[in-house]
């Protein structure tokens, strides 16, 4: 589900569209359960135009990652006068959510934000909202079928896993380990967002001249997380890293390696949590790194939106059309850089 190079964003307008877990160059804020939400900036396309309602469906905020999502999408709606939110209540039901998307599109929306349970099955859902002249905005979880929406914004799953290989390959060479043990925690294996998270890590770590030895999914919550950090804590008597691809889920795994006294490995998380930024700030654990897929995407994607809506494109490309996919980078957080991005972490 965010490390995630820092004071870099795309402009929309002028204001920052946020790459996942960068800085903005406003102020930094005091953290807050959500991340930093861009405040509007004064250009042309953040002066009031043609009024616009604005669609959104979400998975329910089970844990930090998504309730944030929320959080900045509303916000950042808040932002222009222009713009009526109309958000359908979350659900982690795929049946619920295809209705509760069929009713905004019988409400005849100006355009559709939709971070879709599961891309797959949500696609025909949002083809009849292409179908219907509504143009939608893929949120994180890509639809398969290109002709589903308009415009998809999210972060670089697979940058992700380059990332944490990186770090963790660079770590164990320095320290001359040599047939590493490499565990890795998935969020839901399913999900091909989940996959290319994996298949990042694994293409890093061949680059090193190292492989994962065992992994296994937790489905992105704090519970499975615990249950399955003991279970793989009780697998391998030795362990020299560990990725963790969730820092929510992370809490737990957390958990498990303090109960069970373990410290002879490093690990890094996923997403940007403040929770994992104070860890890795303390320097008091295993948790050495955190690499980014930050909440704030959601308000790229209603900013994306309302100019798609109103027929605008982005202001700092030559192009008259907002584009058909925007990926944000993932960047890694440690004890040297945490500092930049207290700001845009979010509570798990």
């Amino acid at each position: 589900m965010s490390d995630k190079v820092a004071r870099r964003g795309f402009l929309v307008g002028g204001a920052a569209l946020l790459a996942a877990g960068c800085t903005s160059n406003e102020p930094e804020a005091a953290p807050s359960s959500a991340a930093a939400v861009p405040a509007p900036a004064a250009s042309g396309n953040d002066e009031p135009g043609q009024k616009v309602v604005i669609g959104f469906s979400a998975p329910a905020a089970d844990h930090g990652w998504i309730a944030a999502i929320a959080k900045n999408a509303e916000a950042t709606a808040k932002q222009y006068s222009d713009v009526e939110f109309k958000p359908v209540e979350p659900t982690n039901d795929i049946n619920q959510q295809i209705s509760a998307v069929e009713s905004l599109i019988a409400a005849k929306v100006n355009v559709l934000v939709i971070l879709p349970n599961d891309g797959q099955q949500l696609n025909q859902v949002a083809l009849q909202a292409t179908e219907a002249g509504i143009p939608v905005v893929n949120l994180d979880r890509v639809f398969p079928d290109k002709l589903a929406y308009r415009t998809w914004v999210g972060g670089d799953n697979y940058g992700m896993g380059v990332a944490a290989g990186h770090f963790i390959g660079k770590q164990l060479k320095d320290k001359g380990v040599s047939d590493p043990v490499i565990v890795e925690i998935q969020g839901i294996a399913t999900l091909p967002l989940t996959q290319d998270r994996t298949k990042g890590f694994a293409d890093a770590l061949k680059t090193y001249g190292f492989s994962v030895t065992a992994k296994q999914d937790a489905q992105f919550t704090v519970e499975t997380g615990n249950e399955v950090a003991t279970s793989l804590l009780q697998a391998h008597k030795k362990i020299d890293a560990l990725w963790n691809h969730d820092d929510d889920q992370g809490v737990g795994v957390l958990a498990a390696i303090k109960e069970a006294n373990r410290d002879e490995f490093i690990m890094v998380g996923g997403a940007g949590s403040l929770n994992a930024m104070k860890e890795i700030q303390s320097n008091t654990s295993v948790l050495k790194a955190t690499v980014t897929y930050s909440p704030t995407m959601a308000s790229s994607a209603i900013k994306l939106a309302r100019l798609i809506a109103q027929g605008k494109g982005m202001s700092d490309l030559v192009e008259n059309q907002v584009p058909q996919s925007i990926t944000l980078a993932s960047e890694t957080i440690t004890k040297e850089n945490v500092e930049n991005y207290m700001s845009l972490g979010f509570e798990s």
